[in-house]
């Protein structure tokens, strides 16, 4: 499992065509995440026991509530290393970082295994099996500026690894969390 925020069709429409450019300039070996399934990983849960779930989700959704709804772009990007491209964000960052923690702190009270680790606003484009030479295409990304967008929830979401179309991991929404006290 992991917590997500999912951008808007139409932001992701326009990282769809700013993609499509970046096509002919990636290097072979580069393994495209599929749009339908692009997302802002604030948390990532791995196996989360059945008995523990809902217990979770009450812990997130007091999470969630803590913050007010954010207003964010895609905006850059970049590389870890020579096998991760991404695109960055813009916005409300600092928010959407007490977000992730405060994720990350409902994790920890469910007794969930978590990762502590800097947590990097960013949205996974491509990965790489071996090391590439993304350089060039990642530095193609630095131009990319998406339309601002208001996110006011985020989904915590089971996936299945292989289960989707060409043996991509399939998503399944358990939970949507709503940003903010109304």
């Amino acid at each position: 499992m992991f917590v997500a925020l999912r951008p808007p069709p139409a932001a992701l429409a326009e990282l769809r065509a700013a993609v499509a450019g970046l096509l002919p300039f990636a290097p072979d070996g580069l393994r495209w995440t599929v749009a339908e399934q692009w997302h802002l990983t604030s948390c990532f849960l791995a196996e989360v026991p059945d008995p523990v779930v809902e217990d979770l989700i009450r812990r997130l959704r007091r999470a969630a509530t803590a913050v007010e709804p954010l207003t964010l772009r895609l905006r850059g990007g970049g590389r870890f290393g020579d096998r991760v491209l991404w695109v960055g964000l813009d916005g409300d960052t600092a928010a959407l970082r007490v977000l992730a923690t405060k994720v990350r702190y409902a994790a920890l009270g469910a007794e969930l295994d978590v990762e502590i680790r800097r947590f990097r606003p960013h949205l996974t484009l491509a990965r790489a099996g071996r090391p590439v030479a993304m350089a060039q295409v990642a530095e193609r990304l630095h131009e990319f500026a998406g339309s601002p967008w208001r996110a006011v929830s985020m989904e915590l979401v089971h996936s299945t690894l292989g289960a989707g179309p060409g043996g991509t991991p399939r998503h399944r929404t358990v939970a949507e969390l709503i940003l903010g006290r109304r």
